[in-house]
């Protein structure tokens, strides 16, 4: 393995997964409590956006297994999608 690669392959990254968005009124959070449902305006199957250190990188599937949420990485944005999060 190059040296290069190897110095950087130990950084932490903060990935996020947005799986919905929904507007709500203060009082309606105020009023959340535990088993409370919130409404997502995103669908069964459609896809989710991924997010590496506050910047989108691609898209992907929400997979249960066993009672655990995970992501299906489904597609990378390419190299001039990538440069247009960075501005």
């Amino acid at each position: 393995m190059n040296k290069n690669l190897a110095r950087v392959l130990d950084i932490e990254l903060n990935v996020s997964v947005i799986l919905g968005r929904t507007k709500m009124a203060l009082k309606d959070i105020f009023e959340l409590g535990k088993g409370s449902l919130i409404e997502l305006d995103t669908f069964e199957n459609q896809e989710v956006e991924i997010y590496v250190n506050g910047r989108k990188i691609g898209y992907g599937q929400i997979v249960v297994i066993d009672q655990n949420f995970g992501v299906r990485i489904t597609n990378i944005l390419g190299e001039d999608e990538l440069v247009k999060t960075l501005s």
